[in-house]
């Protein structure tokens, strides 16, 4: 099925020949395509349609495909996805992406060992914070890491979320990212 390979060839729905080169430590996640990336037909303002994050060995590459085709899309390698809508382009952005999906993707970055990954976790749970979905525990040093202990509103599960002791400007780089992958300005 097409859909399938689409989302296991490393296809994207944006040209990498069109895209600026990325700095280290940051992510390119390309914008809302124009099309389905699965049945290519055109995706107009108010279209109902399902955006998909995957990893790559790129990075991230964000997926957008119609409602039609959403049922035949293999959902295993995908790290999160979102039904949302086609703005206006004269609306202003709207947050398109739930609570759910933002925890989701919290958690399933836990394990990883990259710089810029643990960079993008740790901005992702400063912002689940500040939406009162992520509660600061205590803190703690482990061999010179400051490792925070954090829980989910209404769960005892603690995990641990390592403190990468960021600059400004790495802060507002990891924003940008996740702005881009939720199509909201942070």
């Amino acid at each position: 099925m097409v859909l399938k390979t689409l989302m296991t060839s490393g296809s994207s729905t944006t040209s990498a020949e069109s895209k600026p080169p990325v700095k280290p430590g940051q992510y390119d996640v390309g914008r809302r395509g124009s099309k389905c990336g699965g049945c290519q037909k055109d995706l107009p303002a108010a279209t109902k349609l399902m955006a998909a994050l995957r990893e790559t060995p790129e990075g991230f590459e964000r997926l957008d495909i119609c409602i039609d085709c959403w049922p035949g899309v293999d959902r295993a390698p995908l790290l999160a996805f979102w039904q949302t809508v086609v703005p206006h382009h004269e609306a202003k952005k709207k947050v398109f992406v739930d609570d759910a999906v933002l925890c989701e993707l919290f958690e399933r970055l836990k394990d990883t060992a990259e710089q810029a990954k643990l960079n993008f976790r740790f901005v992702l749970g400063l912002i689940l914070m500040r939406k009162r979905m992520l509660t600061y525990e205590s803190s703690r040093d482990d061999g010179g890491n400051d490792i925070w202990t954090v829980r989910f509103r209404g769960k005892d599960d603690r995990l641990d979320l390592l403190n990468p002791r960021l600059n400004e400007q790495q802060v507002a780089e990891v924003s940008q990212q996740l702005g881009e992958i939720l199509n909201e300005e942070l």
